[in-house]
Parts: structure tokens; C-alpha cells; sequence
């Protein structure tokens, strides 16, 4: 199996192929699979892994590549929402049969890739993620369903015959009234949050919850929101008090918690 590598935003750290290839040869001792680090990975420009031509370019190239069975984001950060339509356009039908694997800003790619019709776009961990504390555990996880679709990696609540789709908070807020919105009628909604504020919290659910399309979804559940600054004063609810507010405010069935987060224990969630 050949899985390519690109960085649709941030650049990645020039430790990760190493470290991500003796994970994968662990793995797949007899057969471990070829994993393919595109030079665009570690790129510089600016806050981005190499400007919007080039990081579109080679995401693009990859895609469309024959021998290239997976494409697996290397990083989140920022900047896939620059390149996402330019990326889009330049997609052959081939592309929309491979997995794409990613989260945190990746998302807005995988957002346009569903709505484009593509089959194998999916939640779960990014190369970079075997940079943090445990992070092994994070790219096994990623390569396991990759490789092999190894239910063990997925996020547990997942059911056959039942359609879902997860998401950063922040990042679907932003996507919402855009052409990249996906249709979500259905599915049911996973979502996370990061280094944001509990009011942001607050704020984006009312924005997400309160759009007519996601009043579609057959409900949500809440991932982990980590990192979160405090409130001054102190907001006086938790994340999964403000999510239930907004369901229920909303009309959206509240599910309850998912095993998801911006973390070495985010779990994969297959789109569709």
C-alpha cells in the first residue's frame, strides 16, 4: 500500500517520517506500507507549509496520483480553506475513490471532498500527531485503519447503516454558508474544540446549531474541547452544558460524548 503525505496548512516538523515509519514497520513487520512524504511537507512560507500554489499543487498531485492509494494530512494550523476550491477543480475521478485522513483545519478539505462526492474522507489523527507525548499511539491508530480498516480505531458510537461525520467546532462554524458546506442531512455530528474560550464555545454553537441545514443531522455528540483559557469572569457552564443548551435550543438531538479531540486518543471517524 502507498499512502502519500502532503501539509494543506501548516508546515511539519522534518523528525515525523521517521518516527511515523517505525510505527508503520512495528505495525507491518512482513509488509509495511510505503509511505510517501511529499518535499511540499516542510515547506516554509509565512505561517504555511509553502504558499497557496504550492501546497494546492501538491495536494492535487497526489490525489490524482495512480499509485497512491491513501492521502493522509500531515498537519492541521491554518490555511486549507485558501487552497480547498483550487484543490477541488483539479481533481480527477480517481481521486474521489482514495481515503483522506485528517482533522482540526484538514477538516475544510474534507468537507469539500464529501460534498465532491468523495467516498473515503475521514476524521483521525494527522502525521504530525507522532510528535506529541504518546503520539506512537496516535499514528498506529491512523495506520491501522488506514492499512487494514481496523475497527478498533474507529470512534466507538459508530454504527453500520447509520451515517456521521466529525468536525472542529470552530473550523464547520467557518464553513457554514459557504460552498464548501457538506450536506449533513442525517448524520450524526461529532465534534471537538481547541484553545478556544468558553464563550467561543458558546458562541459557535449558537452559529452551528442554528444554521437549517445542521438542524438536519440526526443529532450531535460532543468531543473533548482541551486547552480551554479560562473566562473572566468564569462562564459558569462546561462544554457539554453549553452543547446540550443548544440542542436543545436548537431541536438537535443531544446523543452525548465522543471519542474525539485535538490528542493521541482522537479516534477515527469515516464520513458517509
Amino acid at each position: 500500500m502507498r499512502i502519500a503525505v502532503v501539509a494543506p496548512a501548516s508546515s511539519m516538523s522534518p523528525e515525523v517520517p521517521e518516527r511515523v515509519r517505525a510505527v508503520a514497520a512495528a505495525l507491518f513487520p512482513e509488509a509495511p506500507p510505503d509511505i510517501a512524504f511529499h518535499p511540499q511537507c516542510f515547506l516554509r512560507h509565512g505561517h504555511f507549509a509553502g504558499d497557496d500554489a504550492a501546497r494546492a499543487a501538491a495536494l492535487i498531485e497526489v490525489a490524482n496520483d495512480p499509485e497512491v492509494d491513501a492521502v493522509w494530512f500531515g498537519r492541521g494550523g491554518y490555511g486549507s480553506c485558501r487552497i480547498a476550491e483550487d484543490v477541488l477543480a483539479g481533481l480527477s475521478p480517481a481521486a474521489r475513490g482514495k481515503t483522506f485522513l485528517g482533522y482540526s483545519d484538514c477538516g475544510t478539505l474534507l468537507a469539500g471532498l464529501y460534498g465532491a462526492g468523495c467516498t473515503g474522507a475521514a476524521h483521525g489523527p494527522v502525521a504530525q500527531d507522532a510528535m506529541r507525548d504518546g503520539g506512537e499511539r496516535a499514528a498506529a491508530r491512523a495506520l491501522r485503519w488506514l492499512v487494514a480498516r481496523d475497527a478498533g480505531a474507529l470512534e466507538p458510537s459508530l454504527r453500520p447503516g447509520v451515517k456521521a461525520a466529525a468536525f472542529n467546532l470552530t473550523i464547520l462554524s467557518q464553513l457554514l454558508g459557504t460552498a464548501l458546506q457538506p450536506d449533513l442531512d442525517g448524520h450524526v455530528l461529532m465534534l471537538e474544540e481547541v484553545s478556544e474560550h468558553m464563550y467561543r464555545i458558546d458562541r459557535a454553537f449558537c452559529h452551528v446549531t442554528g444554521n437549517p441545514g445542521i438542524r438536519r443531522v440526526a443529532g450531535i455528540r460532543l468531543g473533548r474541547c482541551s486547552a480551554v483559557p479560562p473566562n473572566d469572569p468564569d462562564f459558569g457552564l462546561d462544554e457539554e452544558a453549553v452543547a446540550r443548551f443548544w440542542c436543545e435550543r436548537s431541536g438537535i438531538p443531544w446523543l452525548g460524548r465522543a471519542d474525539i479531540g485535538h490528542d493521541v486518543d482522537n479516534r477515527v471517524v469515516p464520513f458517509g
